[in-house]
């Protein structure tokens, strides 16, 4: 098989990502049947796309490093087979994962992008030109109905290797994505088997069985019975030292919030990203605008669960306001809302949350959530950065005319 991609390395400069093999891998040894129900922590992921990863490794044998690397994967499947399965739906219209020894497990791409190298990709800003060492953009996690739950791409670059990884987001959430990663390192620097396996029992963490009926393509419903073009959004990478969030975080904290707890590092970098695109949106005052964090709930629910539970055990998190209020006030009455959203998410909430779901499933058409998005900017990742320990970089994707004046805010940028 083989397909060109185009990526664009500068303004003036094309480079071609070739995907020239595939092969699917499955644990090294038999495991039978398995099945697991997705659960209401699951089911609303159905409709979003498929999550993206894309790590880079120095080396000049890439032959060896894909290797040890499709080797691991055999080894470390074992306990993460739900990544080497696929979605079903049982006789009462449940959703399940499913693994069985006769499926074709993790497809695995390999490509090549030899004018590449690490730093040309480690040290962009704008993230046009990795896209095509990712596979499965804008694939829908429904679809893993017929689609490999998880798929990789091996690029070879110029000094080493790009990993991209696309991971079906109804099955897991980050958490379990990164102890899934970490294993598998674990594996290829030598371990003969997993430090920590995954905790696969998700029932444990709610046991209500929800039948959902999807439209054959939730993509196309439109919002509210109206359709058009989207609007075009840029992405772009900001990178906040040590010292600069330092300097956030001090600065907030000198005005103590309404509790007695200081403003965490998050709480502080969310407070000053939400007001600069806030400012970079021009938004009218009457205009509501919203805050969203997705917590972790591991620790949250009653019972607790183990930091290796597998799957998604996630909440979105809303701080909403009028552009007004944060107009007229300091950074402190931001941060304070953020912080009790946070704060108060316990058990109580998120099971009232999951029973109100319950009691009328709705699986948002991407097109709507996107829309709704778009209207408060799409969340931001944050990652640890690469300019030493305690730095972050940020992604960020908004309309393109509030990304160029969040790319002129020197406030935001830390120039003032």
């Amino acid at each position: 098989m083989a397909a060109d991609q185009v990526v664009k390395k500068e303004e003036d400069e094309v480079v071609k990502v070739s995907v020239h093999g595939k092969s699917h891998i499955m644990p090294t040894k038999k495991l039978g049947r398995r099945e697991c129900q997705l659960i209401t922590f699951d089911l609303p992921y159905l409709a979003f796309y498929y999550n993206q990863k894309l790590l880079f490794y120095k080396g000049s044998d890439f032959e060896d490093m894909v290797g040890r690397l499709k080797d691991g994967l055999g080894v470390v499947l074992e306990e993460f087979y739900q990544l080497a399965g696929k979605l079903e739906k049982d006789e009462d219209g449940v959703f399940k994962v499913v693994y069985d020894d006769e499926m074709e497990g993790v497809e695995v791409l390999e490509a090549s992008a030899d004018q590449i190298s690490v730093s040309d990709l480690t040290d962009v800003e704008c993230t046009s030109m990795m896209k095509d060492m990712v596979p499965y953009t804008q694939v829908l996690n429904f679809e893993g109905l017929h689609k490999p739950l998880l798929v990789l791409q091996f690029t070879k670059l110029r000094d080493g290797l790009a990993l991209g990884c696309a991971f079906n987001h109804a099955i897991l959430d980050g958490t379990s994505t990164w102890h899934f990663m970490s294993s598998w390192a674990e594996i290829c620097n030598g371990a003969d088997s997993v430090s920590v396996p995954p905790f696969l029992e998700r029932t444990k963490a709610r046991k209500t069985r929800v039948k959902l009926d999807l439209p054959l393509n939730p993509a196309a419903a439109p919002p509210n019975g109206t359709a058009g073009p989207p609007p075009l959004l840029r992405e772009r990478i900001f990178r906040f030292s040590e010292s600069q969030i330092n300097q956030i975080k001090s600065t907030l904290n000198k005005t103590p919030s309404d509790g007695s707890k200081p403003f965490s590092t998050f709480q502080s970098l969310s407070t000053h990203v939400w007001l600069a695109v806030t400012r970079a949106r021009q938004l009218k005052p009457e205009d509501v605008t919203v805050y969203t964090v997705f917590a972790d709930c591991r620790k949250r629910v009653d019972p607790p669960m183990p930091e290796s539970y597998f799957g998604n055990l996630i909440q979105a998190i809303f701080t909403v306001t009028a552009a007004g209020l944060l107009y007229a006030n300091p950074p402190e009455f931001a941060a304070a809302m953020i912080q009790k959203a946070i704060v108060t998410h316990d058990a109580k909430v998120i099971n009232k949350r999951n029973d109100d779901w319950e009691s009328n499933p709705i699986i948002f058409p991407v097109q709507r959530r996107r829309s709704e998005l778009r209207c408060g900017g799409k969340l931001a990742e944050v990652q640890g950065g690469k300019t030493g320990v305690g730095s972050i970089d940020m992604e960020i994707s908004l309309e393109a005319g509030a990304m160029e004046k969040l790319e002129k805010d020197k406030e935001f940028l830390m120039e003032v």
